[in-house]
C-alpha cells in the first residue's frame, strides 16, 4: 500500500480502519492466489507452458540483441506410460512433482522450469554457455539418480540440451531441443545428449 493511501486510512476511525486494511489484505491475497493459478502447474508447482513460452520469447528477443544466450533443456521420464500402467496415475503425479522437486534444488534462481505437459519438462537457462549448461545437467541427473524415492521406482529421465546460435529463433532452439531428446531417447534413454 502506498503512502498517501495508508495515510488517509490511519485517519478514519480505528473500526472503519480495520476493516478497510482487512479489505486490502484479503484483495492482496486473491490477486496473489490467482498469479499462482495463471502462471503455475498445479500438479507440479513448476511454472506452466503460457508462462514458460513468454519468459523464452524474452530471453530469445535479448539473445538477439546480443545481450544474453540461453540454453535451452528438455527432460522426459522414461517409459511414463509404463510407470502410470504399473503404478498408477496417483501414484504417477507424485513423481512428477518429486521430479519437479529435484529440478527446483539444483536449478539457479534465474532459470526457469516449466512443465510442458504429460511427463516433460522444459528448463531456460539464461545467460550461460554450453560447458556450464551440461556441469547443470550432469548435477541433475546424479540428483535424480541419487533421490530415494525416484531411485526406489526406478524412474528415470532423458535430455536434450542446446544452446541459442546467432540468428535463432523460438521455434530453432525448441526443435533442437528435442532433436536431442530424441537422440538420448534412441540411443538408449537414461540419458542426456547436447546438440550444438
Amino acid at each position: 500500500m502506498d503512502k498517501k493511501l495508508s495515510k488517509k486510512i490511519h485517519a478514519l476511525a480505528p473500526r472503519f480502519r480495520k476493516k478497510i486494511e482487512d479489505l486490502f489484505s484479503a484483495m492482496s491475497e486473491s490477486v496473489s492466489m490467482l498469479y499462482e493459478a495463471a502462471t503455475h502447474d498445479e500438479k507440479t508447482g513448476l511454472y506452466n507452458n503460457k508462462f514458460f513460452e513468454s519468459i523464452l520469447d524474452m530471453e530469445m528477443e535479448k539473445a538477439g540483441r546480443g545481450q544474453g544466450n540461453p540454453c535451452l533443456f528438455i527432460i522426459d521420464i522414461d517409459f511414463f506410460k509404463k510407470v502410470n500402467d504399473t503404478y498408477g496415475h496417483m501414484k504417477g503425479d507424485e513423481f512428477l512433482k518429486r521430479l519437479a522437486d529435484v529440478l527446483k534444488k539444483q536449478l539457479r534462481k534465474s532459470d526457469v522450469a516449466a512443465r510442458f505437459g504429460g511427463e516433460e519438462f522444459f528448463i531456460i537457462l539464461p545467460n550461460t554457455n554450453l560447458a556450464k549448461s551440461k556441469n547443470l545437467t550432469l548435477r541433475l541427473k546424479k540428483a535424480i539418480k541419487s533421490d530415494p524415492i525416484l531411485k526406489k521406482h526406478r524412474i528415470t529421465v532423458s535430455g536434450g540440451l542446446t544452446c541459442y546460435r546467432k540468428g535463432d529463433t523460438k521455434k530453432k532452439i525448441k526443435e533442437r531441443a528435442d532433436k536431442a531428446l530424441y537422440k538420448a531417447k534412441n540411443s538408449g534413454r537414461d540419458r542426456f545428449v547436447a546438440i550444438v
